[in-house]
């Protein structure tokens, strides 16, 4: 059996499912493809990198709670975090009943380049904001928001920008496209050696980091 694997550019406001709520957008409206289905998920308020496919295992693994592999969020924030702030981001913060494990996180010297939000977001006149880049490898439900406002500086928008080796490229919103051979190549050799059957008994979840 020939699997398929690709990723999608979730526009804000789309669920990450194909089955519809009757009342907001959903995956069926951009993704033609039958029988795949997102591995972890993105809020309907946040927007990036979505990978698809309709390999349980490989999904199974990159869903584990024990196989942390990395997530790269582009977080704009209100106001400008301070170095506390952000180092407190990088050694782990508590949120409601956990502390999560240490992460990379970045200042952006500029706001990076990307489509823009529609709706955007609602702009304070006399507060600023700041971009930050997060890498995380555990997927906590709405993690990278928690974060960010347990420190004091509340997401007012938030993209995924790569998972692993899996970035967005060119793709714009609403745009998907397959793996190319290398990129599945890659993404095999990162589950190689990696049986779900060995982890301790742990329930699944497929929420992501928000």
């Amino acid at each position: 059996m020939a699997y398929r694997y690709l990723i999608f550019y979730k526009p804000y406001d789309v669920l990450s499912q194909f089955t519809t709520d009757g009342s907001h957008t959903t995956l069926k409206s951009f993704i033609p493809v039958a029988d795949v289905y997102p591995v972890g998920r993105l809020d309907r308020d946040s927007e990036g990198l979505l990978f698809l496919t309709d390999d349980g295992q490989l999904q199974h693994r990159l869903c584990h709670p024990q196989f942390r592999h990395p997530r790269t969020y582009l977080a704009q924030v209100e106001r400008v975090p301070t170095a506390h702030s952000l180092e407190q981001l990088r050694q782990g913060v508590t949120v409601r009943d956990y502390t999560t494990l240490p992460a990379q996180v970045e200042l952006l010297p500029k706001e990076p380049q990307l489509p823009p939000r529609t709706p955007p977001i609602r702009y304070r006149q006399h507060i600023p904001t700041a971009w930050l880049r997060l890498t995380l490898r555990e997927g906590k439900n709405r993690q990278v928001r928690r974060m960010t406002a347990a420190v004091g500086f509340p997401t007012l928008r938030l993209i995924r920008a790569s998972i692993g080796h899996l970035h967005l490229g060119h793709l714009q919103p609403g745009d998907w496209r397959y793996l190319t051979s290398d990129e599945q190549k890659q993404l095999k050799q990162l589950t190689k050696g990696c049986n779900p059957s060995n982890f301790r008994s742990v329930k699944r979840s497929r929420r992501s980091a928000r």
